[in-house]
């Protein structure tokens, strides 16, 4: 292992013994190189401890494998497991992530100016919230785009993976019914958010089929535990329901908390299920009954969308959705 200056290409083809251009065919994906001409330049380049450079490769190629992982949703903890799956998972593949905050944005085109001045290959929406116009205007921008957690459609005009957010719905009211509640209520995240509709929509059609069933709903201003207790203690200043179907784990543990203040019992005064069964969802602490929400295959078959569209960009849009499941723990009443 050579221990002096960083070596280059150019020491790589002397050791080797070959022209620069060689060495640069045998780092470069797809370029044409005999094996008897890899191999002696991998052994240099190992014997020299030399490693090509991603940024000039890229000028040969055409392809800076970057893909952008835009999202806004850095408060949630759950987007933490997110963003990890995601860029140990691209990595794994050849690909090389960049995390943008879309936090504040509102206008889809300057996320898109700003993709293009990195030049990324791709861009992954990782969102439940941004509204459908961010992965259409990558779309039309010619950037092969998925749309991660989007809103589930029939006929998707970009590719989208998740879950049926109607179906969840209808799955949190129906465990609230079996579990003997007859006065519920849907406490989302924001109500401009397709993922909080959706739920809600869900919900009330579940609900709808039972006439003895109260229900009611509220909205917390964002999917953050700040939010979520911040509404439940308003909730609490009045008559609350007896059973809280929160639109995610993090206003769900807002909750818990806000009614631990106002000295009512879970589950006993009042029940809770939260969605997505985040890590802390599961903590002693906590025990929250919830939807587990199938994160892992979410990521992975977006890369693998990704992937396919790097190959093939006319590739024509589908949804992949993937189905939920209740996870009981100690926040509902068992089910008679």
């Amino acid at each position: 292992m050579n221990s002096g200056p960083k070596a280059t290409l150019r020491d790589v083809a002397e050791r080797a013994g070959v022209s620069r251009s060689a060495v640069s065919r045998t780092f470069t994906d797809g370029a044409s190189v005999s094996p008897k001409m890899r191999k002696k330049v991998e052994k240099a380049a190992q014997d020299l401890g030399y490693s090509p450079n991603a940024l000039a490769s890229s000028l040969t190629t055409g392809r800076t494998k970057l893909i952008g992982l835009v999202s806004n949703n850095f408060h949630n903890p759950l987007f933490l497991e997110i963003f990890d799956l995601f860029t140990r998972g691209l990595q794994d593949h050849g690909l090389r992530p960049l995390l943008v905050n879309l936090t504040d944005e509102t206008d889809p085109q300057n996320s898109v100016r700003m993709m293009r001045q990195y030049s990324v290959d791709g861009v992954v929406v990782a969102s439940s919230t941004l509204p459908p116009a961010f992965a259409g205007a990558f779309r039309d921008a010619g950037v092969p785009v998925v749309h991660s957690f989007g809103r589930y459609s029939s006929s998707p005009e970009v590719h989208v993976v998740g879950i049926d957010n109607v179906e969840c719905g209808r799955m949190a009211a129906r465990t609230l019914i079996e579990s003997g509640y007859d006065d519920l209520a849907f406490l989302g995240g924001p109500e401009t958010a397709t993922s909080t509709q959706d739920r809600l929509a869900g919900f009330a059609q579940e609900v709808a089929k039972h006439p003895q069933v109260r229900m009611r709903s509220s909205f917390a201003a964002a999917y953050t535990f700040d939010a979520g207790r911040a509404e439940m203690l308003r909730l609490t200043q009045g008559n609350p329901a007896k059973a809280y179907f929160c639109g995610d784990d993090v206003l769900s543990i807002g909750a818990l908390s806000a009614l631990a203040e106002a000295g009512l019992r879970v589950p006993e005064d009042i029940g809770v299920i939260g969605l997505n069964d985040m890590e802390m969802a599961g903590w002693q602490n906590i025990n929250l009954t919830t939807i587990r929400q199938p994160i892992e295959q979410i990521v992975r078959s977006s890369i693998e969308l990704m992937e396919s569209m790097l190959e093939d960009a006319g590739r024509y849009p589908e949804a992949r959705i993937f189905p939920c499941k209740v996870i009981e723990r100690g926040t509902l009443k068992p089910k008679a």
